[in-house]
């Protein structure tokens, strides 16, 4: 950001001292100092007094009107719902309003009885689930403890994913309980799938619109100085480039490497992709969004079943771009996961009375099995969907939603470069072959030099301890061991001296083993503490990292008792349900606590976020 107006209202070495500090300042610091101009201009003519930097200016004339106040929290799993958190401040501050940001983990419940206004921005994860940072808040509106909020104004952003059967839950159950103990309504709750921006944004005017009809005025004069000056407003580091989620970077792929040895019954590929000339940046416990291509035998499939012509010209709802149907099923729509919303649109769109029964209300049960295993060409074969044009097909789609993987790779150790550990997903499900979207081009169809759409996903809720001599245990099964070889390469480049342990898992020591040299390799440094491992078709009887675990349960509980954090990562449903339970009882085992204190023990470790979960 460099000032280089000719007609400024500013004397050249002002425009000097200028271009030396607007580089330099954070988000929150120009928030910070919109706040305190804005600040000048309403306080003009009050008699107040504006002190910044132990300077005090007096400014003289009639009283400002009152400070409306709003505090925002959300629930994030991914960091989605904290940048939209954080966008929704940026605009209330903007009008005048004194914002408090905070995320659910770090909110104090207590202070709840005092919000003038709150405004809830939250994820659902898994089936329906809280994403972690949401939990204690979650867990407290839902007690007895919650206090009466007495017509205090709300509203709730709610992010989800239509293909799971608990759509948004998490959002619909903070703002039916925000109603059931008194508060008001400001606006209606929006539920925003995968695709979320164009949602995300007429709700925040909705809740802007809202405001200025309460207030009765479109920008009130009041400022957020003192909320900006104590930090209430913290942001996690984004990047400058002009590329993101909405415009994705073309990435060449540099190398692209199957880690598997011989004999092995699976695939996971080693991508390197180069960042050169992108902007982009990103730190350890980071993902790097995919925008994939459907397979092509999955696509002419498809458009041959429906009777259309691969040609057909259709025009896509964004851009208003036209493209021909293959290229738009191809690029642009998601094919391979069937919803409740496309079944029920597909009914209207088709006079297939078998269609409309299984969309029907009494057969939930039937359309969540149908649903499972299935894609688009399972219905369009099951149900003889043809005689529509092609724009009216993919009139039922969604957008093709990005593919987010756990970067494998230290900034520091590969400058420009993003590297990813990726497994290739194939099987068979009702008599037909299915692949994994993403990693089956990454696989198969993807060469050095070619080019991937890619974005960085900040990811807040998993980064390294700021201090570096605090231990870490590192426990990733599989793929899931991904970002941990980003974190040691880290703080191998950084000097970092803290302990580290990681817990890795497979199936098989001979052909499993993803990136052993590297591990060796900082065994031997001392970069690598000590390493435990579980291949579990090597054995008669299965061994897990959860097992693991609690061969060493003494020295783990040391090394938590010394204040180490704790990283899981991998699959959420089995592998960090157990890991969790196993956490659970070496606490309670070793420590001589009871279920309650060992749930509060970890609570505590959650809560000053020695214990973070990036689990999908």
């Amino acid at each position: 950001m460099v000032l280089q107006v000719t007609n400024s209202p500013f004397q050249q070495d002002q425009v000097e001292l200028l271009n030396r500090l607007l580089p330099t300042l954070t988000d929150g610091q120009r928030i910070w100092l919109s706040g305190y101009l804005s600040a000048l201009a309403g306080a003009a003519g009050a008699g107040a007094a504006v002190q910044f930097a132990g300077q005090t200016a007096q400014i003289s004339s009639a009283a400002p009107n009152a400070r409306q106040e709003a505090t925002v929290v959300f629930g994030s799993q991914t960091g989605n719902s904290q940048k939209l958190a954080k966008k929704l401040s940026g605009k209330l501050q903007e009008r005048g309003l004194a914002v408090t940001l905070s995320s659910m983990s770090d909110f104090k419940p207590n202070t709840l009885k005092k919000v003038q206004q709150l405004f809830v921005v939250v994820s659902t994860h898994g089936e329906g689930d809280p994403p972690d940072n949401a939990i204690s808040f979650y867990e407290f509106l839902h007690s007895k403890r919650a206090p009466q909020l007495d017509g205090m104004p709300f509203s709730v952003l709610a992010l989800g994913d239509t293909s799971y059967e608990f759509f948004c839950k998490t959002g619909q159950d903070f703002d039916k309980r925000l109603e059931e103990l008194g508060g008001r309504r400001l606006a209606p709750r929006v539920d925003c799938d995968v695709d979320f921006e164009d949602s995300a944004e007429q709700w925040i005017a909705s809740v802007l619109a809202a405001l200025a009809e309460q207030q009765g005025t479109a920008a009130p004069t009041g400022a957020s100085i003192d909320s900006a000056a104590q930090g209430s407003i913290q942001s996690a580091t984004e990047s400058v480039s002009e590329y993101s989620r909405s415009n994705p970077f073309q990435a060449t792929v540099l190398e692209n490497l199957n880690l598997n040895g011989r004999g092995a019954d699976k695939e996971t590929r080693h991508v390197e992709l180069s960042l050169e000339g992108s902007g982009l940046k990103y730190e350890p416990g980071d993902s790097l969004g995919i925008y994939p291509e459907n397979h092509p035998r999955l696509v002419d499939e498809l458009i041959a079943a429906l009777g259309l012509q691969p040609e057909e010209p259709v025009t896509l709802p964004k851009n208003g771009e036209v493209r021909s149907l293959r290229e738009a099923l191809s690029y642009y729509y998601e094919i391979t996961v069937l919803t409740k919303p496309l079944i029920e649109q597909a009914a209207k769109l088709f006079p297939s009375t078998s269609l409309q029964e299984l969309a029907a209300a009494e057969h939930a049960q039937q359309l969540r099995e149908y649903i499972k295993g299935r894609d688009l060409l399972d219905l369009v074969q099951d149900y003889s969907l043809k005689d529509v044009s092609a724009q009216s097909f993919v009139s039922l789609l969604r957008r093709m939603p990005p593919r987010l993987y756990s970067i494998s790779s230290s900034p520091s150790a590969y400058p420009e470069e993003v590297h990813l550990t990726v497994r290739k997903v194939e099987y068979e499900s009702y008599g037909r072959q299915r692949y994994g979207v993403c990693s089956t081009q990454l696989s198969e169809r993807l060469e050095p030099g070619q080019t991937l759409p890619v974005f960085v996903q900040d990811n807040p809720n998993f980064k390294l301890p700021a201090n570096p001599d605090t231990p870490i245990i590192m426990i990733g099964p599989g793929t899931g061991v991904a970002p941990f070889r980003a974190f040691l390469g880290e703080r191998e480049e950084t000097g970092a001296p803290g302990k580290t342990w990681l817990f890795y898992g497979d199936q098989h020591f001979s052909s499993d083993f993803l990136y052993q040299i590297e591990w060796q390799r900082w065994l031997k440094d001392g970069m690598l503490t000590r390493m435990d491992v579980a291949f579990s078709r090597d054995t008669e009887q299965k061994v897990y990292v959860q097992h693991r675990m609690l061969e060493k349960s003494k020295e783990l509980y040391q090394w938590l008792q010394e204040g180490a954090a704790v990283y899981v990562c991998g699959d959420e449903k089995r592998m960090a349900h157990d890991v969790q339970e196993t956490l659970l009882a070496i606490v309670r085992q070793e420590g001589g606590l009871s279920e309650e204190e060992a749930a509060d023990y970890l609570a505590r470790m959650q809560q000053e976020k020695r214990y973070q979960r990036d689990v999908y």
